[in-house]
């Protein structure tokens, strides 16, 4: 949802129940992730949020999964920076597949608010901060929402 041809979404989401995991690594970057998603929520009317703090990336999947079970919907928040090692891949392959695991086999909205990025700066420019230019954190949240309120005219 980034870029041209991003959609405009505004989703009433009274009554929902969202929990929002979150990673703990990059503070600044994370800190901003989950202003933009209580932000989001807000803008949809959720106001019954949990939030839970893992401590990386890595430990997002088991946090969601565990979270699915009494949420309505899942806002999954964190941030990996490419390094010198084959760890990056390892840790984006994870928690994509996992958090795309949890959603199938739960049928649980996880919006995917994980930041896969070669450098500090592209992390910067996506965590909605005031400089940035993109606010992954509110787009997460909004997905999510809007999840489960199409899949409910299923």
């Amino acid at each position: 949802m980034s870029g041209a041809g991003a959609p405009t979404i505004h989703t009433d989401g009274t009554g929902l129940r969202v929990t929002v995991v979150a990673a703990s690594w990059h503070d600044v970057v994370m800190d901003g992730l989950l202003a933009g998603a209580r932000r989001a929520l807000a803008e949809a009317n959720v106001t019954d949020v949990r939030e839970i703090r893992v401590p990386g990336t890595f430990e997002l999947p088991v946090a969601a999964a565990r979270a699915a079970a009494t949420s309505d919907a899942v806002v999954a928040l964190g941030v990996v920076i490419r390094g010198g090692t084959p760890h990056f891949e390892y840790v984006c392959e994870a928690a994509t597949h996992g958090l795309t695991d949890v959603a199938t086999r739960t049928g649980v909205p996880v919006g995917f608010g994980v930041l896969t990025c070669d450098d500090e700066q592209q992390a910067l420019d996506r965590a909605g901060l005031s400089e940035s230019k993109e606010d992954k954190g509110a787009e997460a949240a909004e997905a999510a929402v809007a999840t489960v309120v199409a899949l409910r005219g299923l």
